[in-house]
């Protein structure tokens, strides 16, 4: 999670406006108003709100720029509206606008749910301006505390816990917090002393010579990891690919050049599916040490079960572990990738085909995508399934919805829908429901329009609720019929 904190602006409020029409477009909700008079809530129009604004913003002249404006925004839909408004409203608290007017505006036309908060640098009560020293370095300090709140997990007792695994050197120190989000920078004041920090904030300063290493020996639980490995190694594939990250590069220099820069100046990782099931399911996570941009040399293996770290050839040679491929694939493709629900190998098929047929520059492998057995909440499933039924009518805003919904057909003729704004891939039947579906196969057979499919539909839907007497959907009953099957 990022947060943002975006220049100042004059007394015109411009983001009131820019919101207002993200939440017209239906691209933006308004989720959280704080602090206003009663006069004026979420039924007000933006020209109230911005009014209000001001008359606080004009008593002080000095304030030429009175706008604060942060944007906080998770990894694609890690944290819920709900979660979000929340965190933002708490991010306030810290910031020192907890009294202040403010709106939180939930956005998710983009890859990743985020939100837009508003307010006046000018207090409300005193008229001084509020104090805006070292903002950004406050704002992550303010996010590190909001996220705590809502985690109930705070930074310090996090690196606490990560301090007391065992572990036999000083690099594999390094890698466990630096997988848990942690940096460590040696102090320019003292020089056997650490500083170990979290999103630009010093948690805490260790002594060198307080550091304990110690050599694992004689363990039990290494032969467990051996023989879970072993066993999920014929679950999941194994075979290992280059993750490339150029956004930096591409921030700086411009797409084409990015691209054509050597690989010693691309950031690169490598992952494979094995690896991934074993940090999610076993809380095993494998990190691979390489020589940019030649193949990893050795592994590290972090235990959070029992906060143990492994040089990985104690546990398991990596050849007979992996099998290292040429292939690479862009992170930020990945990433999207990873958030797909993939719940079984047909699934897996059908997205994988669908994206190889979008591109002719590079071509997917199947062991790029990871099985993922995580279920959309149900707000989530409900967008998605209404927006699928407005896709296939093709009403309003038709052209847009082409660009995020896909209706496909895989080879055992089966039909998918792909949203790939919210990272989903679903049977359509399960969606519309099995009669529903069928109708629309047997309409898209006859060539028919897709204004035509859905109203038979339509029709049939309403049959169905008249004759049973219920306003249920019914694809929430084969929902349950699905459910019933598997139990």
């Amino acid at each position: 999670m990022i947060v943002k904190i975006m220049k100042p602006a004059g007394n015109s409020f411009p983001v009131v406006n820019y919101n207002d029409k993200k939440i017209k477009k239906e691209e933006g909700e308004l989720t959280l108003m704080k602090n206003f008079p009663s006069f004026i809530d979420k039924e007000s129009n933006k020209h109230q709100v911005r009014n209000y604004f001001r008359a606080i913003s004009i008593g002080n002249k000095k304030v030429l720029k009175p706008q604060f404006h942060a944007m906080i925004s998770t990894k694609f839909r890690e944290h819920s509206k709900k979660e979000l408004t929340k965190i933002a409203e708490n991010f306030m608290d810290e910031m020192g606008y907890g009294n202040q007017p403010f709106t939180v505006v939930f956005h998710a036309d983009s890859h990743n749910n985020h939100v837009h908060i508003v307010s006046t640098r000018v207090d409300k009560t005193t008229g001084r301006k509020i104090n805006d020293s070292f903002e950004k370095l406050k704002s992550q300090e303010a996010l590190n505390k909001a996220l705590a709140k809502i985690n109930n997990l705070k930074p310090d007792e996090e690196l606490e816990k990560l301090l007391n695994y065992k572990m036999s050197n000083f690099s594999q120190l390094e890698i466990l917090l630096e997988r848990s989000g942690f940096v460590m920078i040696e102090n320019k004041k003292s020089e056997n002393d650490f500083d170990i920090l979290k999103n630009g904030v010093r948690q805490k300063t260790i002594n060198g010579n307080n550091l304990k290493f110690e050599k694992i020996k004689n363990d039990i639980r290494k032969n467990q990891i051996k023989a879970i490995l072993i066993k999920y190694k014929e679950l999941h594939s194994n075979k290992v690919f280059k993750v490339e990250d150029v956004r930096k590069l591409k921030s700086v220099f411009g797409d084409e050049r990015a691209n054509n820069l050597q690989d010693l100046k691309k950031k690169i990782e490598f992952e494979c599916e094995l690896q991934n099931t074993m940090r999610k399911q076993f809380g095993i996570d494998i990190v691979f040490h390489h020589n940019d941009p030649h193949q990893p040399f050795e592994y590290t293996l972090i235990d959070h079960k029992s906060g143990k770290v492994y040089k990985g050839s104690e546990i398991l040679a990596m050849h007979h572990l992996f099998e290292f491929t040429t292939e690479t694939i862009d992170k930020k493709l990945f990433g999207v990738l990873k958030d797909y629900n993939i719940n079984n190998q047909e699934a897996k098929t059908s997205l994988l085909n669908f994206f190889n047929s979008k591109t002719t520059k590079v071509k997917l492998s199947d062991f790029m995508l990871f099985e993922n057995r995580n279920r959309k909440d149900l707000e989530t499933y409900r967008i998605i399934q209404n927006e699928v039924r407005d896709f296939i009518k093709n009403t309003k805003d038709a052209e847009e919805r082409k660009e995020s919904i896909s209706i496909i057909k895989n080879e055992g003729g089966k039909f998918y829908a792909v949203h790939e704004k919210q990272h989903f891939i679903g049977e359509l039947s399960t969606l519309i429901g099995e009669k529903e579906t069928q109708i629309y196969a047997d309409l898209q057979k006859k060539g028919n329009k897709n204004s035509e499919i859905l109203e038979a539909v339509d029709e049939l839907i309403f049959e169905l609720m008249k004759s049973s007497g219920t306003a249920k959907n019914p694809a929430e009953n084969e929902l349950k019929r699905r459910k019933k099957k598997r139990k």
